[in-house]
């Protein structure tokens, strides 16, 4: 299945990028989450708006994204959750946790762009990476603390 992509896709493309996928996958998810539209001769003409909004917009927010990078990497971020005794915690920390938790920092990150390599399930110091732009990559450090 030929689809245009109009939102970033982790591990496929950015928008206004023309892929190829499963038809399954383009049906059950991209499409109906408005991650992507149909490839016709007529969309494909839009492509082109598309990568020049695009281009428009990396300018200013590789500027924001790099501002935002150097503020995340200064101090850590605690996050606060269930914890039982040994420092076991009951589930796993989720992006959305981590997200809220850069959110009372003071930035703003979209859980989607978190990127966490094995589950969080222990209190402690964590790194996790956050995909700003790009070309921006920042590593925020966590500190899981046990809530009272």
């Amino acid at each position: 299945m030929k689809l245009i992509l109009t939102h970033e896709v982790s591990n496929l493309g950015s928008p206004g990028d023309i892929v190829d996928v499963k038809d399954g996958y383009g049906r059950n998810f991209l499409l109906p989450r408005n991650f992507a539209i149909r490839w016709t001769k007529g969309a494909a003409k839009q492509v082109e708006s598309i990568q020049k909004a695009r281009e428009a917009h990396a300018i200013h927010d590789l500027e924001d994204a790099q501002a935002l990078k150097g503020r995340l990497e200064a101090a850590p971020v605690n996050v606060s959750v269930q914890a039982g005794p040994g420092g076991r915690l009951f589930g796993a920390v989720t992006v959305t946790d981590i997200a809220d938790a850069i959110a009372q920092g003071g930035g703003s990150v979209d859980k989607r762009r978190i990127e966490v390599g094995n589950p969080i399930k222990t209190l402690g110091a964590h790194e996790v990476s956050v995909r700003l732009h790009p070309e921006v990559a920042a590593q925020v450090k966590l500190n899981v603390v046990a809530s009272k």
